[in-house]
């Protein structure tokens, strides 16, 4: 069977917490290593982190077999040129592409829910969806490769991509509200992490 590469997108600046996000604390080691175990755990065949603002002090925390971190220069730019740094470096043979953020902490179970469903519904596009709106992580057929390679911000990234192919997603409907959860600010880390994250 063909793997799954999931691309962690870690290069942005932190603006709004004030702190390098892939740094935080979650569950005894920093966030981004729980990111990248939790994606391995959950069934993807490689981890693809895409770093930027603190390249060198993150990238000491990115390790391991089928893990890799690249470096995006233009992250200053958007989420959309770390998503495109990461397509470029994916496994040729992939079938599929995850995505996440590193400030989006998911459980190994989401992460294999979400593969499995994937998988199982033979799907172009799986989206993951609590009472109604969106979640992450998002996976992609790789057939979607050169689309997602042209995303940009003046068009929305990856709604571009969604829009087109609206009718062929797989909505995921799941009962847990950590597929929504994203640490923005000091606040919103600081309530996750009494709850999730100790």
């Amino acid at each position: 069977m063909a793997g799954i590469s999931a691309i962690l997108t870690a290069a942005g600046e932190s603006t709004r917490m004030g702190r390098p996000k892939p740094l935080l604390c979650w569950r005894g080691v920093t966030l981004i290593e729980h990111q990248i175990r939790c994606l391995l755990d959950g069934g993807a065949s490689e981890v693809i982190a895409v770093l930027g603002h603190e390249a060198n002090a993150v990238a000491s925390h990115v390790n391991g077999t089928s893990v890799r971190h690249v470096l995006n220069p233009d992250y200053r730019l958007g989420k959309t040129t770390s998503i495109k740094v990461g397509i470029r470096h994916i496994d040729p043979h992939a079938d599929a592409i995850l995505l996440l953020a590193v400030d989006q902490p998911r459980t190994s179970e989401i992460i294999s829910t979400v593969i499995q469903a994937h998988r199982q519904n033979d799907a172009l596009i799986t989206s993951p969806r609590y009472q109604g709106h969106g979640g992450h992580p998002l996976i992609f057929s790789a057939s979607l490769k050169e689309e997602l390679a042209r995303i940009s911000e003046e068009k929305q990234g990856i709604r571009e991509v969604f829009e087109a192919h609206s009718s062929e997603i797989y909505m995921l409907e799941m009962d847990d509200p950590i597929i929504r959860l994203d640490l923005n600010t000091p606040e919103a880390y600081e309530e996750a992490f009494s709850k999730l994250g100790t």
